[in-house]
């Protein structure tokens, strides 16, 4: 059995990696292709049978799972940032938690005639969104930036509240269902609640101090807060029944909101544990799925799920966007999309787990439910958002815009000038320093690794399609140019000479690598700062018949280096090759050019024809 039960642990790891690529390679949320492995494994093969393989350990390994998911997803709500995204998604957060709830809940009592316990928790479980399927949406499909923001943002509030309204909602039935009177049942719902706000905040300040002042060493800052979070789960758990979920979360987001308090990189280590634990957990819950009990659910099941998508979600918005600026296409394409994830699917199957152990009945319809409601709803709105974007126009036009990897003083430069062409633009550094600078020049930037999971939730890459990398980390590089080769396409990433040219005789990078880098005339990293640390700054430069691409040249005596030219039906493009380089009269230069360079001024000490300064 030992060698049997080896076999199927190293299935599930080698399953979960397999749809995770796939979900990669076609650029769909993986918990789809998750949940499709778990039922290959189990109902359809029975090769998984995961009540056998755990045993009594299941219970335990799914409810530390949870706490794990909503301790992270509880990381990510700062209240700062849920004032600072608009007005629509203020409301939406909590008219839509309340409109899917409450008919979330009618639709599953009055249609499949469920308990009012089970429908309740349908009802607060129905409410989560995800920022881990809506991101891969938003990148497949572009639509405009106000309504990528809005659905962007929306999954990252919903994940954590609409979480902790599932699981204040769990421990109001199971403490109803302790008491014989109404007294002692609210006395343990008031019981639980106060334990798991108290200990989860004096835990989450405590876990938040020891970041702060160094109590920890660096290397042990992941796994002494993933030690110390479970740790708490489980006294929480002690000390009143089914009170840990609640402890986490509260845990989570007062680390998020106190101050200095350095949890990137615990964010950042979700990556590893997503592919290694919750990819994993998603194909053991799908394996416990019954196809019996979804048949069972019959037609009831289509008109639960379609007062879902179709009622409450319209409601929602319409509510929520009165007295803002949104259009009635905008306000329908919202309406449209309102994907599950991941937390909808673990909270279900841990609370059903928990409702059945309880003896509630019907608590064993409550996973196919939520389960169905999840594949229906990324399926239907991965395959059809696209088309209606465009039906509708509210789908972003091309995109021109760049990613640029390093905020330092070039990259700066060069977004300042890429900005006042109306550019899209997005620096990204792992140097504070550098993003604080940034940001004070009002340039849009983002503090991480841009090929991070973090950041494929939390940046905003709308209008932008492309990397240009002005970094002089080459470790960095090559691993942002892999990712965005991916992202973007591989003639969408565009990067300086490494300055070591040794490298590629060593084979130390791949030549599909080789070959996006080069740009600006071929030179390195270093050239560029010296010429910056010289005085050369940006200039743009309209070429016309009387100011022609040769004049230009001989102003600077060749000094001059292009970086970007600007077409005549607007289209940006970073130069290679200033050799080759032939622009049109109507085109438009930006350039590099050294400082007080002669003829610059004519005799009446004006501005020589088709210049313009950007700096």
């Amino acid at each position: 059995m030992a060698a049997s039960t080896a076999l199927i642990l190293a299935g599930i790891g080698i399953s979960s990696l397999l749809c995770q690529w796939f979900a990669w390679r076609v650029r769909m949320p993986a918990i789809l292709f998750l949940l499709a492995g778990g039922i290959i494994a189990g109902p359809v093969l029975g090769f998984l049978q995961p009540a056998e393989v755990f045993g009594d350990l299941l219970f335990p390994v799914i409810s530390l799972a949870v706490a794990i998911i909503l301790f992270e997803g509880s990381l990510t709500l700062r209240y700062e940032e849920i004032k600072g995204h608009g007005k629509m998604v203020r409301n939406l957060v909590p008219v839509g938690s309340i409109v899917t709830c409450a008919i979330g809940t009618l639709a599953a009592r009055w249609i499949l005639e469920v308990s009012w316990e089970v429908a309740l928790l349908f009802g607060a479980i129905s409410v989560v969104t995800g920022p881990t399927v809506i991101a891969p949406l938003l990148r497949a499909v572009r639509p405009t930036a106000k309504l990528s923001n809005i659905l962007r943002w929306e999954g990252i509030i919903i994940d954590p509240v609409g979480a902790l309204l599932a699981v204040l909602v769990f421990e109001g039935i199971v403490s109803w269902g302790q008491g014989n009177v109404f007294g002692h049942s609210l006395y343990i719902f008031g019981k639980t609640l106060v334990v798991g706000f108290i200990i989860g905040a004096i835990a989450g300040y405590l876990n938040g101090q020891a970041l702060r002042k160094h109590w920890l060493p660096q290397y042990l800052h992941n796994a002494g807060t993933l030690t110390f979070m479970l740790g708490v789960y489980a006294i929480s758990n002690e000390m009143a029944h089914e009170s840990g979920l609640l402890t986490v979360t509260v845990m989570g987001i007062w680390m998020a909101n106190m101050k200095r308090v350095p949890i990137d990189s615990i964010l950042e280590f979700k990556e590893s544990l997503s592919v290694l634990l919750i990819s994993a957990l998603f194909i053991i819950l799908a394996a416990r799925v019954e196809f019996s009990a979804i048949l069972d659910l019959g037609w009831g099941l289509v008109a639960v799920l379609a007062c879902l998508m179709f009622i409450a979600r319209p409601i929602s918005i319409f509510l929520s966007s009165i007295g803002t600026s949104l259009n009635f296409r905008e306000k329908l394409y919202l309406s449209w999309i309102a994907p599950r994830g991941i937390v909808a699917a673990a909270v279900s199957a841990l609370f059903a787990f928990q409702l059945e152990r309880l003896g509630y009945d019907g608590a064993e319809t409550l996973v196919p439910l939520v389960f169905m409601l999840i594949i229906t709803t990324v399926t239907l709105q991965s395959l059809t958002a696209r088309p209606i974007a465009k039906l509708l126009g509210v789908k972003e036009p091309p995109a021109h815009g760049f990613l640029i990897l390093g905020a330092n003083p070039i990259a700066r430069l060069i977004g300042q000038a890429l900005q006042k062409h109306e550019v899209p633009i997005m620096l990204s550094d792992t140097n504070w320093e550098n993003v604080r600078q940034s940001r004070m020049e009002n340039l849009p930037v983002y503090f991480g690794n841009p090929a991070s999971e973090h950041a494929a939730t939390h940046m905003d890459l709308t209008g932008i399609g492309n990397l240009l990398i002005l970094s002089p980390y080459k470790q960095m590089n090559s691993l942002a140019t892999y990712h965005f080769m991916d992202w973007f396409g591989d003639t969408s990433v565009f990067g300086l000479t490494e300055g070591d040219q040794d490298q590629k005789a060593r084979l130390q990078t791949a030549g599909k690598v080789q070959r996006t880098r080069g740009i600006f005339d071929g030179v390195s990293y270093a050239k560029l700062a010296s010429l910056v640390s010289q005085g050369y700054h940006v200039k743009t430069t309209q070429l016309s018949e009387e100011f022609s691409y040769q004049q230009f040249l001989e102003q600077y005596q060749q000094q001059a280096l292009v970086l970007f030219i600007i077409d005549s039906k607007e289209h940006i493009h970073p130069v290679k090759d200033m050799e080759s380089l032939e622009p049109e009269d109507d085109w438009v230069l930006i350039s590099l050019v050294p400082p007080q360079p002669k003829k610059e001024r004519d005799n009446n000490g004006n501005q020589s024809s088709g210049e313009k300064a950007d700096n």
